[in-house]
C-alpha cells in the first residue's frame, strides 16, 4: 500500500486528533512511498531500527518515537545516528504515543487487560478521556496470585508492595509509566493497582491508602498494542507485518 493510504489508515484507527499528547503522532520519519513490510515495537531504538533493516521493511510502528515536548531538538548523537540510519534505508517512522495507549480495542491498556483476566472495564478517571482504567477479576485473587499471574504473562517478576488486604476483587492499572494514578484508584477503595514503573513515594500511597501496589516492567505492560495493531493492519490489509521485541529491563 502507499505511504498515505498507511497514514490515513492509521490516523482514522487510532485519532491522535482528539488525545492531546507530548510528541507528534503519526509519520514522524517519511520513507519510501510504497509499503509492503512493516516491523512493529515498542521503542524506535536503533536495535529495532537495526532489525527493521536486516527484515527490508518499508516502515516501522512503534509507540515510543521521537520529538518529546521539551527536549533538545539538535540531532546530534543517539538521535543523529537513529534518524540518519531510517533515512539511509528509506524506512517510514510511524509512531503513536497516548493513542495507542488508549485505544478502547487495541490500546495497551486493553490488551493487558485480556491477557490479565480482567472483566468489566471502565474508565478510572471520569469526565474526560481516562488514560487509566479499572476492572475485576472473574475470581478473588491472593496478592501473590496476581504476581504469579504478572509473571507469567510478561516474562518478568514484578515488584510487589503488599499491603493488608488478603484478596483483590477489583484492580486499576495504567500501563507503562502510571504510578500518578494510585492515588486515584486508592480513592476510589480498589484493591490493587498495577502499572510499569515506580516513583519513591508510590510506595508511601499503597501502605497509607491500603492498595496492593505492582511494579510490571514500562517494556513488558507496553509490548502489546503495537503487535495488536500490526495483526490488525495484517488481517484488514494486504501488508506483511511483523513484530519484534527488543528486550528491556525496565
Amino acid at each position: 500500500m502507499s505511504r498515505e493510504k498507511l497514514h490515513r489508515i492509521l490516523n482514522d484507527l487510532l485519532q491522535p486528533q482528539f488525545i492531546p499528547d507530548g510528541c507528534p503522532n503519526g509519520l514522524q520519519i517519511e520513507g519510501k512511498d510504497e509499503i509492503h513490510k512493516i516491523v512493529t515495537g515498542v521503542t524506535a531504538s536503533q536495535a529495532l531500527i537495526d532489525k527493521a533493516i536486516d527484515l527490508k521493511a518499508d516502515a516501522l510502528f512503534v509507540h515510543h518515537g521521537y520529538f518529546w515536548k521539551g527536549e533538545d531538538a539538535c540531532l546530534t548523537g543517539m538521535k543523529k545516528q537513529r534518524i540518519a540510519s531510517l533515512l539511509k534505508h528509506d524506512i517510514n517512522l510511524f509512531a503513536y504515543h497516548l493513542p495507542l495507549d488508549v485505544h478502547p480495542e487495541l490500546g495497551n491498556n486493553v490488551q493487558l487487560a485480556k491477557l490479565l483476566g480482567i472483566e468489566h472495564i471502565e474508565n478510572l478517571e471520569s469526565g474526560k478521556l481516562s488514560i487509566a482504567l479499572k476492572g475485576r477479576f472473574a475470581a478473588p485473587l491472593t496478592p501473590v496470585a496476581l504476581a504469579e499471574r504478572l509473571k507469567q504473562v510478561l516474562g518478568k517478576t514484578p515488584l510487589l508492595e503488599q499491603v493488608q488486604k488478603p484478596l483483590i476483587s477489583t484492580v486499576a492499572w495504567c500501563t507503562g509509566g502510571g504510578q500518578k494514578y494510585i492515588d486515584l484508584a486508592a480513592s476510589q477503595g480498589i484493591d490493587a493497582f498495577i502499572t510499569g514503573e515506580v516513583s519513591e513515594q508510590t510506595i508511601h500511597s499503597a501502605r497509607e491508602m491500603n492498595i496492593h501496589f505492582y511494579a510490571a516492567g514500562h517494556h513488558a505492560t507496553e509490548r502489546y498494542g503495537a503487535k495488536a495493531v500490526g495483526e490488525y493492519l495484517a488481517k484488514h490489509h494486504d501488508v506483511d507485518v511483523e513484530f519484534v521485541d527488543i528486550a528491556n529491563p525496565a
